[in-house]
């Protein structure tokens, strides 16, 4: 018997080919390095073309694999401190344990949660207790033979009421995966699909609806995922609205990569409506 996804990664092949490895709009640069003991740095920059705005951060994680505990710290150029300590199997076999925290001296703000994810055959269920504002987000996930079901209750202790509730169903193979959701206190739908169709081609697609837009029709997007070789692929994605993406990605050589990504309005052509982005990565 095997472990189904958390809520929130239902239908996450479909997402991720439809979404990641297009880094439109700026410049990203992240580099990862791996120190003798096992502590791992990870800086990000990040560029915007329209702002020229340059934003960033560095990230420390230190990790006792044995023992289940890892501590993560994380500065930004906003002067922004985040922080996060992680204790799996420490507690009860299956259980993870999170206090995350972050502080911002600029606007003398201060955040504090704690998550709890319990993992057993057949179930996999998260609690999110934002320490601060009081409330509390529970998801649960129950799966069988491919099949999911799960649900995401938002409660809020001040207002003593339910904020919003999500629910979600999927079916996965190795082959190929389907899903649906319905958000936002059951307004909007989402039906999505991923499809392996051999080992270098691989499809998704998905169709949005809800039922408080201002205009009504669904919101439909496909895309593509083409393998050339063992270190370069190309993607490819467009919506009904005319809004077409297209990125490449290539493993310069181990450790280096290099991901470039642009969208194109075609119902505005002659308008400043379309990005272009390029993100590098370097790894050791």
């Amino acid at each position: 018997m095997s472990i189904p996804v958390a809520f929130n990664d239902i239908g996450k092949p479909a997402k991720d080919l439809l979404t990641k490895d297009y880094p439109v709009g700026g410049v990203k640069l992240e580099v990862k390095t791996t120190a003798p003991n096992g502590v791992t740095f990870k800086v990000n920059g990040n560029r915007d073309n329209k702002t020229g705005i340059i934003v960033g951060d560095l990230e420390t994680k230190w990790a006792d694999r044995k023992n289940g505990v890892s501590v993560t710290e994380v500065w930004t150029t906003s002067n922004h401190l985040n922080g996060k300590i992680e204790l799996e199997n420490s507690f009860a076999k299956g259980l993870k344990v999170e206090v995350i925290t972050s502080l911002l001296p600029s606007i003398n703000e201060k955040g504090a949660k704690v998550n709890a994810t319990y993992k057993q055959p057949n179930f996999h269920t998260v609690a999110t207790l934002d320490v601060f504002k009081n409330n509390l987000i529970l998801n649960s996930v129950v799966g069988r033979n491919g099949f999911l079901v799960g649900a995401e209750v938002a409660y809020g202790a001040r207002e003593s009421k339910i904020s919003r509730y999500h629910g979600a169903i999927g079916y996965s193979t190795d082959a190929y995966a389907i899903a649906v959701h319905a958000t936002n206190s059951m307004s909007q739908y989402t039906a999505s699909y991923y499809h392996r169709v051999n080992p270098d081609l691989e499809a998704s697609g998905k169709a949005i609806w809800s039922n408080k837009a201002s205009i009504d029709g669904v919101a439909l997007e496909v895309g593509a995922k083409l393998r050339l070789d063992s270190t370069a692929f190309v993607k490819g994605k467009i919506t009904n609205s005319g809004v077409v993406g297209a990125s490449f990605t290539q493993l310069v050589r181990p450790g280096v990569k290099i991901n470039i990504g642009a969208t194109v309005d075609t119902n505005r052509l002659n308008e400043n409506a379309h990005r272009l982005g390029v993100a590098l990565t370097f790894e050791n």
